[in-house]
This record gives C-alpha cells, structure tokens and sequence, in this order.
C-alpha cells in the first residue's frame, strides 16, 4: 500500500464523517424538543440518587413530571427539598412525614440457629427461590445482602455477626428501595415518629404459632395480646402475626411489656428508671421478712 493510498483513505474516512457531522448537527435543529427550564431546577432539590423509589425512573423522571402535572405531591422522595420545589413550581407543597426502614426479623443467630448451610448464588432473590432460609424459617431475612446492593445512600449493612442487616438512620432517607428488593418483605418504611421514636413487630412469621416458635424463639406467635393491651386498637392480628399501623400507634409500649416473646421493638426509647428506694425503707422490708411473728 503507497503512501498516497493511504493519505486518499484517511481525506475520504474525513470527509465521510464531517458529512455525517454536517447530517447529524441539522437533523438535531429539526427535532429539537425545548425542554422546560424549571425541569432542572426541581431537579437539583432532589438528591440525585436515582434509586427509582419514587417510582420514576430516576430524579430527571420525576422532575419532569412534577413540571408537567404542577402537582408535587404525584411522587415523593424523602431526601427532595419540597419546599424550594414548591418555590420553583409556584405552588404551595404540602410537607410529608419522614420515613426510615426498620428490619421486621428478628431471627439472628441467636434466636434461629441455622438448621442448614446455604452455599450458592449469594442473592436474596436466588436464595428465596430453593429454600427457607438457614434458620429454617420461610418468611424470615436471608441475609445475602440485596437491600445492601439496593441502597444507593450506604445505609445498611448486614451484620457479620446477627446475620441480620442493620439500618443506619443517620444515613437512610425512606427511598424504599431496600424494600423493593428485599424478596420476603422483611424491610418495611415506616414514619420515624416523634423523637424518632418508633415501636413495631420485628417479625414477618405467618406461620401458626407453634410453628413459628420451633424455628425463633423470637417470632410473633399471634396470641393476641398486644392488641387486647393497646388503648389506640393500632394493632391488629391477621394470618397469626401481629401488626401495628404507625399512623395510629402513640408510642405508648404497653404491648412491648405485653409481648410473650418479646417480638415488639420499641427505637429510641430513654430507659425506664427503676425509683430509689429510701434506706429508711430498705431497713424496713428487711425487718418486716425477718420477723418470725410477721
């Protein structure tokens, strides 16, 4: 091959992509579509993870339908600066309770041993597909980590020692992508609550008590009684598992002490102080048990 062969093939491979160029830049002109300024505004008051928990495809998704509809309330993202949205739009944006994922297990190693030893695809949707779980328990964690590899905001880990993953609530914004990709519905978003305070059942067991028992000692055995206790009827048992609607729950952890089994979790609680008993007092129950004539 001559050099001028070579020079003739680089000018033409040049001019064919200058052409293509020239094509492109006018057809580009003709289908130009003018996009709404205010789409990028709203967009940089959302976090920019693009975690799809609003249900949109991304923030970019979400901005723009928000634009479209003037209606902020069509999708909601924990981490979005509604107020500056509202701003941008010129509408008035109604303000939503913060939201936090809580783990509805409690089987850690402790309270569900493990019966059997999983070696395989490490993923919770595999896992989920061949069997119940090395603690035997058919709705319980799987601890393999999707909703780890779900959060795009580093707020959960699973535990090495419990098995379990574990929720930063420094970091977690309520996306409910955890959510989407836990397979047996262990992680739930529920509302922080006043002081970030929050009482739920951790467990997910639907099996019949007994049942249930035989694989967690910590697994809810639907007897009923913390519904019996809650003067706010927010729990309610169905299918042998207890539940309690974060909307109608006051925090009041009468069914915490009520629990058999200890399947209710209260967070963020200050601990109960035991009251201080006088010396004087002391003295007194002593001589009181050791009075033979008493």
């Amino acid at each position: 091959m001559t050099t001028s062969t070579i020079i003739y093939a680089a000018i033409t491979i040049g001019l064919i992509g200058l052409i293509a160029a020239v094509i492109l830049h006018f057809v580009s002109k003709v289908f130009h579509v003018e996009e709404d300024p205010r789409i990028e505004e709203v967009q940089a008051c959302l976090p920019g993870a693009n975690c799809g928990g609003c249900g949109f495809a991304g923030c970019h998704a979400m901005a723009e339908a928000m634009v479209k509809a003037m209606d902020t309330s069509i999708a909601y993202c924990p981490g979005g600066d509604y107020e500056k949205i509202g701003a941008i739009l010129g509408i008035a944006a109604s303000a939503k309770e913060p939201q936090i994922c809580v783990v509805r297990c409690n089987g850690n190693c402790e309270n569900s041993p493990a019966k059997v030893k999983y070696d395989s695809a490490m993923t919770c949707a595999f896992a989920n597909t061949v069997f119940a779980g090395e603690g035997a328990c058919p709705f319980g964690c799987l601890g393999c980590g999707d909703c780890v590899a779900a959060c795009k905001f580093d707020a959960i880990h699973i535990n090495p020692e419990t098995h379990l993953p574990e929720v930063d609530e420094n970091k977690c914004v309520g996306c409910k992508a955890c959510v989407k990709a836990c397979p047996r519905g262990v992680l739930e978003a529920r509302n922080k609550g006043k002081n970030n305070r929050r009482v739920y059942v951790a467990c997910n067991n639907k099996e019949k008590g007994a049942v249930a028992k035989k694989n967690c000692k910590a697994a809810c055995i639907g007897c009923g009684k913390c519904a019996k206790v809650c003067p706010f009827e927010a729990i309610t048992v169905t299918d042998n598992l207890a539940y309690i609607d974060y909307t109608k729950c006051k925090a009041c952890r009468k069914c915490v002490a009520e629990c058999p089994v200890g399947a209710i979790h209260a967070v963020n609680f200050p601990e109960k102080k035991v009251p201080e008993v006088a010396p004087e007092a002391q003295t007194a129950a002593v001589n009181t048990n050791t009075n033979p004539e008493a």
